[in-house]
C-alpha cells in the first residue's frame, strides 16, 4: 500500500504572489516516481501559530509531511517554532549547526545566522556530502528550505532515506475528443477500475490532440486494462495515440 504525504508551503511571498511555487510540482514528481502518494498541498503565511495549526492536522491525517519555506535568518523566518509549537515542543539551539554557521560565515556570523541554529527539542539533523547544510526532521515531518534550488538539492539527497521499493505506474491515451464526449465512459472506467486514478487535461488549440487522458496506479495490469477499456470504446477516429 502506498504512502500518503502532504506539503506545507510557508510563506506570505507565496501568497501574495510575489514567488512563483515551484517546489510543489518538483515535490509531487519525486514523491510520484518513490511511489508517494501526495495527497494535499496547503499554503500558509509567516505566522508560527498558522504553521503549527496547519502542521498539525496534517501530520496526524498523512504519513509524510515536507515543510518548504522560513527558515532562513530573517525576522520573518518562523518554520522553526512553528513546527515546534506542533510537537509541544522547546527550541533549542544547535552546536553542531552553530559550529557549521562559524565556519561558513566567519568573522561575519551575525545573531541573525545563528538563528538558523535553532531546532526543535530531538529533532534529527540529516547531512550529507551533496547537502552538507543540516535537514532537519521530527517525527514524519521534513523541514526544508524554499529557495528551489537548495529545496531540490535537499530532496534529492532525501530519496534514498524515502525509497521503500513501492513504484507508481502511468499511461496515457491522447484523443481528439472533447472532455465532455467521454465523461460517461471515464466515469465507467474509474468505476471498473478503483485502484486506477483517471485523469483528463484538454489542450486548446492543440494541432496534434484535444484531451489527454491518464492512467495512475500501482497496478500496472490494472492500468492496461483501464487504458484497454477506453481505446476499445473510444470512436477510433478519434484516436491519436498511447504512451
Amino acid at each position: 500500500m502506498s504512502r500518503s504525504a502532504a506539503a506545507l508551503i510557508i510563506g506570505n511571498e507565496i501568497l501574495s504572489g510575489k514567488i512563483a511555487d515551484t517546489n510543489t510540482a518538483f515535490l509531487a514528481r519525486g514523491l510520484f516516481e518513490l511511489g508517494i502518494e501526495l495527497r494535499r498541498v496547503v499554503v500558509c503565511g509567516d505566522e508560527v501559530d498558522s504553521i503549527r495549526l496547519e502542521l498539525d492536522a496534517l501530520r496526524s491525517t498523512h504519513d509524510l509531511v515536507f515543510t518548504s519555506g522560513g527558515v532562513g535568518p530573517t525576522h520573518d523566518d518562523v518554520t522553526i517554532e512553528g513546527v515546534a509549537a506542533a510537537f509541544g515542543r522547546p527550541v533549542v539551539r544547535s552546536a553542531a549547526v552553530e559550529k557549521v554557521i562559524r565556519h561558513y560565515y566567519g568573522d561575519r556570523a551575525t545573531e541573525a545566522h545563528f538563528r538558523m541554529a535553532n531546532m526543535p527539542e530531538g529533532a534529527e539533523m540529516l547531512r550529507s556530502a551533496e547537502a552538507p547544510w543540516p535537514t532537519v526532521v521530527i517525527e514524519n515531518v521534513y523541514v526544508l528550505p524554499g529557495v528551489p534550488e537548495i529545496f531540490e538539492l535537499k530532496f534529492t539527497d532525501l530519496r534514498k532515506r524515502l525509497d521503500e521499493g513501492h513504484e507508481f505506474y502511468s499511461q496515457a491515451v491522447y484523443t481528439q475528443s472533447g472532455e465532455g464526449d467521454i465523461a460517461s465512459l471515464l466515469e465507467r472506467i474509474a468505476s471498473a477500475f478503483p485502484s486506477v486514478m483517471v485523469g483528463s487535461y484538454v489542450k486548446w488549440r492543440a494541432e496534434d490532440y484535444r484531451t489527454k487522458v491518464t492512467f495512475d496506479s500501482d497496478d500496472p495490469e490494472a492500468i492496461q486494462q483501464a487504458a484497454d477499456m477506453l481505446v476499445e470504446e473510444l470512436d477510433p477516429a478519434l484516436f491519436v495515440r498511447r504512451e
